[in-house]
Order: structure tokens, then sequence, then C-alpha cells
């Protein structure tokens, strides 16, 4: 008697341990349910366009520079274009064939302006035309910008003696490749210049482009700059610092190298100071120069943001600003 009592006792103890799991259980999904979602903008006033930076494209057989973000951005509501300038060439050349890509874009869509969100050579790239033609846009972001230069353009320009042999054969052969770069991605005819595009990087050639282009640059190296500059635009910048990011990723190795000429933080290509232009978001993320496109193929560090995100954030911010 007494033993069956005992299991009728445990049994009616496990019936309130399972039905009180199952309550929590119940509970803990209800408050899951109810906890604050990251809400995201529903597109923006004016389209996006994407710009590349150096050895850049479109996309080569279906795979984005950006990858996966114009997707993205179009799933937010936004009407996203790729830009097509060349993958080599100085930032005033390239500024000019974005300038007629966005009038394109305008007389296609209607709008009045453009927000151009632009990577590594990209980012003087956008500047170049929201300078020359305030009146097409509405902001700039640079992202990884070469916008006081790069340690690895100085190094490359140093080391090659302007007007030599050596400078002609490095010419030709590096256009060679941009020109392959143009061919894949169907470009073909956009001019190419190696050493033009060089020396827009270096620290010389970038300071003499901030002087005639100086909108959202900080008056002083590693400084904020102005949101909104006096031509109206409003100019935004993040970057990386983290130049090995994931084991798997062929591309963390070339950069974890070239990230040793620097003296500071950097993306491997670009430091973080260097990168600064307008409004700074962020110059730190653990991401290299290419995470920041979400290249090579969406292997980014899993201790960061997701680079898709920090896009679909930006656009939330654009739109908040009625841009």
């Amino acid at each position: 008697m007494m033993k069956t009592s005992v299991l009728k006792i445990l049994k009616k103890v496990s019936q309130v341990k399972s039905a009180t799991l199952s309550a929590l259980f119940l509970a803990g999904i209800t408050l899951l349910s109810l906890a604050p979602q990251q809400a995201y903008a529903q597109g923006t006033k004016y389209p996006v366009v994407l710009v590349h930076g150096l050895f850049g494209f479109d996309d080569i057989w279906g795979v984005d520079y950006f990858y996966r973000i114009p997707q993205t951005l179009r799933q937010q509501g936004a009407q996203v274009f790729v830009a097509s300038v060349s993958p080599a060439n100085s930032s005033e050349v390239r500024g000019e064939q974005l300038r007629t890509f966005v009038q394109a874009v305008l007389a296609q869509t209607g709008a009045k302006k453009v927000n151009l969100i632009g990577h590594s050579h990209g980012g003087p790239t956008i500047r170049y035309v929201a300078s020359v033609s305030p009146e097409m846009v509405a902001s700039v972001t640079s992202i990884g910008g070469v916008n006081w230069g790069s340690r690895v353009a100085d190094l490359a320009r140093g080391i090659i003696p302007a007007n030599s042999n050596t400078e002609y054969l490095a010419q030709q052969g590096i256009n060679l490749l941009a020109g392959i770069i143009s061919g894949i991605s169907g470009n073909n005819g956009l001019p190419t210049d190696s050493i033009a595009a060089m020396t827009s990087l270096t620290t010389r050639g970038s300071i003499a482009f901030n002087q005639a282009y100086p909108e959202g640059i900080p008056s002083q190296y590693c400084g904020q700059g102005q949101q909104r500059a006096n031509n109206g635009v409003y100019y935004f910048s993040w970057s990386g610092t983290s130049p090995l990011t994931h084991v798997v990723d062929p591309s963390d190795y070339p950069l974890s190298l070239t990230s040793l000429v620097f003296g500071e933080p950097n993306d491997g290509l670009v430091s973080g100071c260097s990168s600064h232009l307008g409004k700074v978001i962020k110059d730190n993320y653990k991401m290299n120069h290419l995470d920041e496109v979400n290249q090579t193929l969406g292997l980014v560090s899993w201790f960061e943001t997701n680079p898709e995100t920090l896009y679909r954030q930006h656009l939330n911010r654009l739109q908040q600003l009625g841009l």
C-alpha cells in the first residue's frame, strides 16, 4: 500500500513538473515573439547606385562585386543600380564615367537625385560626382574608401620608377588584367590606365584630390567630417580593421600580408583613419577590405555584424533622413 502511494505521489510530481516546464516554454516563446525586432525601411526616396573599386566589376558570371548586396537592398524596396566604370583609371576619369551613368539612371527612373555608395576607389569616384554635380546627388557613402591614400599604393608607386621600362611593362600587364575584367563583365570599351589609378590612390594623389574636391573630408587626418556639406549632400563612411577574419577565405592571407606595411589599424589595403569621410559610422569593424562588400562569396567573420545587415541599416538611415 505504502509503495503504491509513493508511486502515485511521484507520478503527480512528475506531471506537475511537466506542466510547469511546458508553461515556461510557452511563456518563453511568447516573450520572444513580443520582443522588439529590427525594423528596416522599405526603400529610399532616391535610387541607390553602387560603385566598385580598383579592379572591380558590376558582376561576373552572375557574381556581384557587392556580393548579394543589390538583392538585399531591393528586398527592402530600394531601386538599386550597379555602375559601370573602368576597373582601373584615375578618380576623375572614373568620376566622369559615373556622372554619365547617374544621368542615365535619373532619366530612366524620373528621380531627381541618387544615393551613391562606393567601395575602395569607389569612394573618391562618388565624391567627384557629388562635388561636380551636387544637384544630382542626395548622399555619398564611402565604404573602406581611399580618402587619404593607401600605404600599399604608396609602396607600389615608389617601387616602380616613373617613366621607366619597368613602369611601361607593369602598366601594360595591369591594363591587360583590367581589360579582361571589363570584357568578362560585359563592359568592353571602358578605358584603362593602371598608372593613373595607382597615382590617384597614393597619399600624395589623394591629398591633391581632396584639395580639389573637399566636401565631406575631415579638417585633419582621422577626424570627423561634416555629415551634410556646404553643397547640400550628406556624407557617410565606415570601414574595417581586421585583415584576417575567416580561415577558409583565401583572400584573407594576401590582405594579412599587405596589412603589414601600415603602422596603424587597417583592412589590408586602407587604414581605418584614411577611410574617414563625413559622418564616420564606424572605422573598426572586424572586416577586411573584401569583407566590406561581403566577399569572398560571403565568407566573413562570424563574430561581427554581417555586411548585408550594415547595408540594410544604412538604407534605413537614409530613409529616415528623407533620402
